[in-house]
């Protein structure tokens, strides 16, 4: 199962499908999900740690306008996990907008830059553009490796290892 970054990072319709054809998308809305559900936030509406700031200065200087910085402390650590990705180009905000070009512009350059299989298509236009489009993001999740030879073997990400029982401390 690869983990495929999308762009834009949520749009839900990326997101199914990816999920239909086994892979894990890589997303904001699971992003935004761990905030609000972790126990370290004092007031959700707030919904930041000391370290987030730290985090978004790994991706964007202190120059860069905070709202950047604070979208890629959730946008930057989904970057380095991808291990393929789907931009989709000029798609409306309605498909999954970040809110932010300079945002967008990062991320995608970021992507880029680290050499994963990336596939660029163009929002669809058209009934028939919508098929091609598609057919081209099933293609491109079919050629991925379903199973990473690094990781077979090892538990999921969220599965924990069953540890064995002590052993008693007199049978010996």
């Amino acid at each position: 199962m690869a983990k495929v970054f999308i762009y834009p990072v949520n749009s839900l319709i990326l997101s199914d499908l990816v999920e239909r054809f086994e892979h894990k998308p890589l997303t904001m809305m699971n992003q935004v999900k761990e905030k609000v559900t972790n126990i370290s936030l004092d007031s959700p509406p707030i919904n930041i740690t000391p370290e987030d700031p730290k985090i978004g200065l790994r991706y964007a200087a202190v120059e860069v306008p905070a709202g950047v910085r604070g979208r890629m402390a959730l946008i930057g650590p989904l970057i380095e996990k991808t291990e393929a990705a789907i931009i989709v180009e000029n798609p409306p905000a309605n498909f999954g907008c970040v809110g932010c070009n300079r945002t967008n512009e990062l991320m995608k350059y970021l992507v880029r830059d680290k050499g994963v299989p990336i596939l660029e298509v163009k929002y669809p236009e058209s009934n028939e553009d919508a098929r091609d489009f598609v057919s081209k993001i099933a293609a491109f999740l079919q050629s991925l490796p379903k199973e990473n030879p690094e990781e077979e073997g090892l538990p999921e990400e969220d599965e924990k290892p069953v540890e064995d029982e002590p052993a008693e401390k007199g049978a010996e």
